[in-house]
C-alpha cells in the first residue's frame, strides 16, 4: 500500500546512479582506455538508439580489452546502420498483439503491460530498441486503461512487466499498479521482466523490498544477465534480498556472437547464477531486429551449444533455447 514516507522520499541512491549513467561512447571508451582502439564504433545521431550504461557496470569490464562481452552488449558499432534481410522494426509482433495503451496480449492466461520505455542500460540487441514508447505506456495515465481491460479480460490470470524496465519507474508507482489489481480477483500472480538488479543492483533497496513482501500475489521476477563477468557481490546481494522478501528468481539471456556464444561460457553463467540463488530459465535466439544482426547466431551453432550444456551441466541448469515467432502461441523451442 502506498504510505507517507513514499510520498514524501527524496531520491534514493539507485536515482543518483541513474542520472550519473554514461551516455556518451567516446567518455565509455575513455574509462576503459580504449579511445584509439575502436574505429568501429558509432557515435548516434539525433533519433538513434542511443547509448546508456550505468557506472556500476563499467565497473566489471575489463580495461584495455575492445573484445569484453559486457562492453560488446552496449557499444554502438557502425554495424547497426546496415540494412539485413529479415531483420524489421517490430522483431516479435508487438504492435500486432496490442490490445490497449501499453497492454500486449500473446499467450494463452498472460498479459504484458509496457510499464514504461525507460531502461538503465541500452542493449543493442534490444528488440525493443524502435518500439513507440512515446504512445505506448501502460504506466502513463496511472495504469487506469490497462486495468480497464484487465478488468474485462476475466481470463487472464498473470500479469508481466516489461518495458524498457519496470523497475526504472518509481516505487509509487508500482504501488499504484499492484493497488489496482487487488480489486480484479482473477488475477493470480505477477511477474517482472527486469535487468536492474544485474546492472544497477542499488536499486534493490528498502522500499522495493517492502513493495514486494506487501504484494498480495506470488511473484516472479525473471532477470536478464548473459555473462558471469555481470555477476559480483553486489548482485549476490541484491538477488539474496528480493529471494529474502518472497520473491522466486529466473533468469533469460540471449544468445550473442562476441558474448556467450561458447558452451563453457554458458555453463559458467548457470553456475554463477544459480551460486547466487538464481535458476536458469531461458535462453534466447536473437530477435531480429533492425540494428541487431551481428550478434546473430545460427541455429546449428546454437543447438550444439545447448548439446554441450546438456551433457555437462545437471538439468535444471540447462536453459530452455527458445525463439519468439511472431502469432506463436508459446515461445517456440529449438
Amino acid at each position: 500500500m502506498i504510505t507517507a514516507s513514499l510520498l514524501d522520499a527524496q531520491p534514493a541512491r539507485w536515482q543518483n546512479d541513474w542520472r550519473e549513467c554514461v551516455t556518451d561512447p567516446l567518455e565509455l571508451l575513455r574509462l576503459l582506455d580504449l579511445e584509439h582502439r575502436l574505429p568501429q564504433m558509432m557515435v548516434p545521431a539525433p533519433g538513434e538508439f542511443p547509448l546508456r550504461v550505468p557506472r556500476a557496470f563499467i565497473a566489471r569490464m575489463r580495461r584495455g580489452d575492445p573484445r569484453d562481452p559486457l562492453l560488446r552488449q552496449v557499444l554502438p558499432l557502425d554495424s547497426e546502420r546496415e540494412t539485413v534481410e529479415g531483420h524489421g522494426h517490430d522483431a516479435v509482433g508487438d504492435l500486432a498483439s496490442r490490445e490497449a495503451a501499453g497492454v500486449l496480449h500473446k499467450y494463452a492466461g498472460r498479459a504484458l503491460l509496457i510499464a514504461t520505455g525507460s531502461c538503465a542500460i541500452h542493449c543493442r540487441y534490444c528488440f525493443r530498441r524502435h518500439f513507440p514508447y512515446a504512445r505506448e505506456g501502460a504506466a502513463a495515465d496511472r495504469w487506469q486503461t490497462a486495468i480497464a481491460w484487465l478488468r474485462e479480460a476475466t481470463d487472464i490470470e498473470e500479469v508481466l512487466l516489461s518495458g524498457g524496465d519496470p523497475w526504472s519507474l518509481s516505487t509509487l508507482r508500482l504501488h499504484e499498479l499492484t493497488d489496482a489489481l487487488r480489486e480484479l480477483p482473477h488475477i493470480r500472480r505477477l511477474r517482472v521482466h527486469t535487468r536492474l538488479p544485474v546492472v544497477l543492483p542499488a536499486r534493490v533497496d528498502a522500499a522495493l523490498l517492502d513493495w514486494v513482501r506487501g504484494l498480495h500475489l506470488p511473484l516472479a521476477v525473471v532477470l536478464h544477465s548473459n555473462h558471469a563477468a555481470e555477476l559480483d557481490a553486489s548482485t549476490a546481494q541484491a538477488f539474496a534480498r528480493l529471494r529474502g522478501a518472497g520473491a522466486t528468481l529466473l533468469n533469460q539471456s540471449v544468445l550473442l556472437r562476441g558474448v556467450n556464444d561458447d558452451g563453457e561460457v554458458l555453463a559458467r553463467l548457470s553456475e554463477a547464477l544459480y551460486e547466487q540463488g538464481v535458476l536458469p530459465y531461458y535462453l534466447h535466439q536473437l530477435d531480429r531486429v533492425a540494428g541487431a544482426a551481428h550478434f546473430a547466431v545460427d541455429d546449428g551453432t546454437a543447438r550444439n551449444l545447448l548439446a554441450h550444456l546438456r551433457a555437462r551441466l545437471p538439468g535444471y541448469l540447462v536453459p530452455r533455447l527458445v525463439r519468439e515467432v511472431e502469432g506463436a502461441p508459446y515461445k517456440v523451442p529449438l
